[in-house]
């Protein structure tokens, strides 16, 4: 890949010869009974760039409404979005590209099949709204297909399923292999039990993406969880302590619900057969 030349502006160092990966933002599992609170996680990825420099590459940016906090934890890290030089989107739903416009000078990297499906998204999918792809068109954008390598010890990884170009990153860091996913891998009962949380392309395709991701990792930094190891016997190491806060409300306020709803119920909005066959807003 040719994009934006690499600096060594502020922020923390990589070691040389690695590559890491720094969590910004936390992703979340946590649902409304009034409506999607969507937090995805955001991740820093850092490699040395060949020149003696840094490469500086986001996965995924969050919604609009994380802008705030976004800003803050690139601040926390001397750096700001312009320090930025690589912006991969592992798919295209709201929640993990609505803070694109914060990013001015990074080169936004997306998977061609995603390019051609926001197009004429199917009915079912509510997690493409019809203004994705305008938005999209506002920047120069390129692609992002299996082994595009973003950085030494860096590439993209094709993970279809969940949508039909979800990609995810891998990385060669100091602990192994870790993968920033996306939501080809939502959280952690998604790898546990080898199954996509929501489907809005092919299952089985989304089930085998999640096979192939757990069976290439150490570390899983996934869409909406805390960071992860599958350990021996299938059993969920987090890497972080889950914090999560909430403001003007208390446990006690009169309705005010809480319901943990454990366990792995997968949500399934398949595309119709042949359907990225079809032109703009003719049903297949």
């Amino acid at each position: 890949m040719t994009g934006p030349g690499t600096e060594t502006g502020p922020g923390p160092e990589t070691r040389p010869g690695t590559a890491t990966v720094d969590t910004l933002l936390q992703g979340y599992q946590v649902e409304s009974t009034v409506g999607d609170i969507a937090f995805c996680g955001v991740n820093l990825i850092q490699a040395p760039d060949g020149a003696g420099g840094v490469r500086r590459i986001v996965v995924d940016t969050g919604h609009f409404g994380r802008g705030v906090v976004l800003r803050r934890a690139l601040a926390e890290r001397g750096l700001t979005a312009s320090d930025i030089d690589v912006l991969v989107l592992t798919h295209t739903h709201w929640d993990h590209v609505q803070g694109l416009e914060f990013f001015d000078r990074a080169a936004v990297m997306v998977h061609p099949r995603e390019l051609d499906y926001i197009t004429n998204p199917h009915a079912e999918d509510f997690a493409t709204p019809a203004w994705t792809k305008a938005v999209l068109d506002l920047y120069d954008v390129r692609h992002a297909v299996e082994g595009t390598e973003l950085a030494a010890g860096v590439h993209v990884v094709e993970v279809p399923g969940h949508s039909p170009g979800t990609v995810a990153v891998a990385v060669d860091t100091a602990d192994g292999v870790a993968v920033v996913t996306g939501d080809a891998i939502q959280n952690a009962l998604v790898a546990r039990y080898r199954r996509n949380a929501l489907v809005f392309w092919d299952e089985e395709q989304a089930n085998a993406s999640v096979r192939r991701l757990v069976d290439m990792s150490d570390v899983v930094y996934p869409g909406h969880d805390q960071p992860f190891r599958v350990e021996d016997g299938n059993e969920i190491s987090y890497l972080t302590k889950f914090s999560f806060g909430l403001r003007r409300v208390t446990p006690g306020m009169p309705g005010l619900t809480f319901d943990l709803e454990p366990g792995l119920r997968p949500r399934l909005f398949p595309a119709p057969p042949g359907w990225m066959d079809s032109p703009p807003g003719v049903s297949a």
